[in-house]
């Protein structure tokens, strides 16, 4: 039976090889330099690695995708993925290998129908090189990038996902959404100031944290012209850091903003160190109560639609003479219905028992 199941998945291979080899009509350069040949129409894809099915969200190609990764059929409580909330046909599908990556070439060939280009990203030139010999499908590495200083790849990724799929002009819409809304917010708030300053604790990093873990460069602070008090000294460039207790008492933030992600850590996270631990309480922000709750930055990677929310959220909270025709949830349904198709704030924010864009009380979970 084990040497019949091979043979049948070598002739599948074989076949896919076969019709690549005799229907592929154009040459797409990939996020790594790759010159990979790809069909001329392309109605069925799948998408490997954090974040590359959100891409595929943004540009409307939830119709062409035909499986998905383990992380995509989970349920949980907590679920930090607009995309995800809005498309939950997503769990319906078939799984084609693990969560981050780790595809399965024979679950890839058994897929019926089967997916004629796999995007994959967080990949290097050698691993997209291998899946593609394995499965014959070609295989388009892309760069997932960010909103701050990787932004041109973000852009390059999805016009590249767009040129393959053919929906380019849907791609040019997204990236000059997010130009717009990063300029409107950093036009709102030039030349404002804040007395004091302020800390964002609880960022996820491969699975949620404490108070200590900060992004330095928190995109949310970045465009609504606020600091944070992390990007100092050697953790000015840094992506992600987890401070020490005596750093985070010296800088003594005014305000302090809580990544929501945090309340799935084991103990319950910032929230509940915010309240237990007393080294804590002599903190301005938590004397004062100002202590508030956003989305989650990182949920299988960046969530580029929370992170413009978190900063609308910041901008109206910190500077309201600048932001008083915004609605923090309403603009966040804003984002959601353009990026993702669907208002889903209010599921969000159900998901997070509430806290989102609100004061928050030191120990409540």
């Amino acid at each position: 039976m084990y040497r019949l199941r091979r043979t049948v998945a070598f002739f599948i291979a074989l076949f896919s090889m076969l019709w690549t080899v005799t229907s592929y009509a154009a040459t797409v350069t990939d996020g790594l330099g790759r010159d990979v040949e790809v069909p001329d129409e392309v109605d069925r894809i799948i998408c490997s690695g954090s974040g590359c099915l959100r891409l595929a969200t943004y540009l409307r190609l939830e119709d062409k995708v035909v499986a998905v990764d383990s992380i995509e059929r989970r349920t949980e409580t907590f679920d930090a993925r607009p995309y995800a909330i809005a498309r939950p046909e997503y769990k319906t599908l078939p799984l084609f290998g693990e969560f981050r990556g780790n595809d399965s070439p024979e679950l890839i060939l058994s897929l019926d129908p089967a997916p004629q280009v796999i995007f994959k990203t967080g990949c290097t030139g050698d691993e997209a090189e291998s899946l593609q010999s394995k499965t014959g499908i070609p295989v388009v590495a892309l760069d997932y990038g960010n909103l701050a200083g990787k932004r041109n790849r973000l852009y390059e990724s999805l016009s590249i996902m767009g040129q393959v799929t053919d929906v380019s002009d849907r791609a040019k819409e997204v990236v000059s959404f997010f130009e717009a809304a990063i300029e409107d917010l950093k036009t709102r708030t030039a030349d404002a100031s804040i007395e004091g300053s302020a800390y964002v604790g609880g960022i996820a990093f491969r699975g949620p944290h404490g108070l200590l873990s900060t992004e330095p460069n928190y995109p949310p602070f970045l465009f609504s012209g606020v600091a944070n008090v992390a990007a100092e000294g050697k953790g000015a460039k840094s992506r992600h850091a987890v401070v020490s207790k005596e750093a985070l008492l010296k800088w003594d933030p005014k305000f302090i903003f809580v990544d929501l992600s945090t309340i799935t850590a084991v103990g319950g996270g910032a929230l509940k160190e915010l309240a237990d631990d007393p080294l804590w309480r002599g903190l301005s922000a938590v004397e004062k109560g100002d202590i508030y709750g956003v989305l989650p930055y990182n949920w299988y990677t960046q969530n580029f639609g929370n992170i413009l929310a978190d900063a609308y959220f910041v901008g109206s909270l910190l500077f309201p003479d600048r932001f008083e025709d915004v609605d923090p949830g309403d603009k966040a349904d804003e984002i959601y219905a353009f990026l993702v198709g669907k208002p889903v704030f209010s599921k969000l924010n159900d998901c997070f028992k509430g806290k989102v864009f609100r004061k928050l009380v030191p120990g409540e979970i």
